[in-house]
């Protein structure tokens, strides 16, 4: 969660300058940087019903090889994957690595992602740790990240405001800094432990992935509201979806229930909830989907497709008492276009998206490929921030759902940023290895034959 992310601060300038001269090379295929910082939006044609784009890589089985595309050799590919997962993952502990080994208990080994800049372990990058593990086919990594969850963030105490969710934000040695969830911590555990149970099967107790993520999904829909004691007093807090809205919420506590993030909306996940989720809460899932993909459409501004780190759930921003910048294009709304685009990737529901991340490219672009910020209004004013991989991270995954040309110099400005290293390398570089993934083809969606789960094997 990044409500009181810290990290304005990411703002070291990345050095670009090697990166620049060679997207300058494609200027042949590429559009010249408009001096407009404001584009209009792009129109876009709905794809034919009988085409691959519109029936998405869940149904086909070919999820899109954007380094491909761009002219990468796949053994490069695969080497580069491996080398960042190895660096972020087992690299230098002083320098490299955000995951640490701590130990074991009677269920086996422990492990966390650190956030090195804010000294802190979040379930938003515990639940991206399990993702990547899962994606990867790394199971050792995967089960001691969850161990680690389950041991020292879950709420276990029916009397707890939080019981049944994750400690957003704790310390290293397995203290709270702050009890309550963030739901885009949820939402990934649930799908990576479903992701498991397919890929690997099913062990006992925590272990017993599709078992966990059901009691998990359950309670984020279900939970009756609890009144109890935190860190913070007594708090009321219920469960992690608007049934009106049919969308997340900010928090589940009573005085921010009525609110969204929009980077915690995640219909590509929910359409996988409404496959192999519990069988009564199905086509709510559905429905939910369908409810985040017109949110984006909301949020989105018109010339920017910036959204806003917090939201209302009829579109508008909503700047938080105690951080009213939260209405501007932040921190956690880097992730709002890799959202979407993951979504049209997958399932291919919403033609919007395609717009949408034309929209925002053709943004991004008139600001200058190796000059535009990383935080904006959301009527495009730039607001600092720098250069950060994060965000050149995300906006290449957009190019799943964008179809310019210029969609390839997202791609190609990943590629030429080295792994995020030192002080801020947990967000960038959780970002930047799913981005690794997203843009080879390798982030996919591991669901049962029925589902067409065979096409992924």
């Amino acid at each position: 969660m990044c409500r009181l992310r810290m990290t304005a601060h990411r703002s070291r300038l990345i050095a670009v300058a090697v990166a620049w001269l060679l997207l300058a090379g494609l200027a042949a295929c590429t559009p010249t940087p408009s001096t407009d910082t404001t584009p209009a939006p792009e129109t876009t044609k709905t794809p034919a019903a009988d085409t691959p784009a519109a029936r998405g890589a869940v149904a086909t089985g070919r999820y899109p090889d954007l380094f491909a595309e761009a002219g990468y050799d796949r053994k490069e590919v695969d080497a580069r994957i491996q080398a960042s997962f190895q660096q972020l993952f087992h690299g230098d502990p002083a320098t490299q690595a955000i995951y640490y080994e701590d130990g074991r208990n009677e269920r086996g080994p422990l492990a966390y992602i650190h956030d090195i800049n804010s000294g802190d372990v979040r379930s938003e990058g515990m639940s991206y740790g399990m993702m990547i593990a899962v994606q990867l086919d790394r199971k050792a990594e995967f089960d001691a990240i969850w161990n680690w969850a389950m041991t020292h963030m879950y709420h276990a105490d029916p009397k707890h405001p939080a019981h049944g969710y994750f400690a957003w934000s704790m310390r290293t040695d397995g203290v709270a800094n702050d009890e309550m969830p963030a739901p885009d911590g949820e939402e990934y555990f649930i799908t990576a432990l479903y992701f498991a149970a397919e890929r690997w099967g099913d062990g006992e107790g925590i272990y017993a992935y599709r078992a966990q993520a059901d009691r998990l999904l359950t309670d984020v829909l279900h939970r009756e509201a609890i009144t109890g004691k935190t860190l913070r007093g007594e708090m009321t807090a219920g469960d992690l979806f608007d049934h009106e809205a049919k969308m997340v919420r900010f928090t589940p506590d009573l005085d921010n229930a009525a609110h969204t993030d929009a980077s915690y909306h995640l219909p590509a996940f929910y359409e996988v909830w409404a496959r192999v989720g519990p069988q009564a809460d199905r086509a709510f899932w559905s429905e939910a989907a369908q409810a985040s993909r017109d949110y984006f459409a909301k949020a989105a501004h018109p010339q920017t497709a910036l959204t806003p780190d917090y939201g209302n759930f009829d579109g508008t921003p909503w700047a938080a008492p105690w951080r009213p910048e939260s209405a501007d294009f932040r921190y956690d709304a880097w992730r709002s276009a890799m959202n979407w685009s993951v979504d049209w990737s997958w399932w291919a529901a919403d033609p919007r998206q395609v717009e949408m991340s034309n929209r925002l490219q053709a943004f991004f672009e008139a600001q200058g490929m190796a000059d535009y910020q990383s935080l904006y209004t959301l009527d495009g004013k730039p607001l600092g921030g720098g250069q950060t991989t994060g965000l050149v991270a995300t906006n290449a995954v957009a190019s799943l759902a964008a179809d310019h040309p210029r969609r390839l110099a997202f791609v190609r400005a990943l590629w030429e940023h080295p792994v995020p290293s030192g002080q801020q390398r947990y967000y960038d570089g959780m970002l930047y290895m799913m981005a690794l993934l997203h843009c080879s083809g390798e982030f996919r969606a591991w669901l049962p034959a029925a589902e067409g789960g065979q096409k992924n094997r």
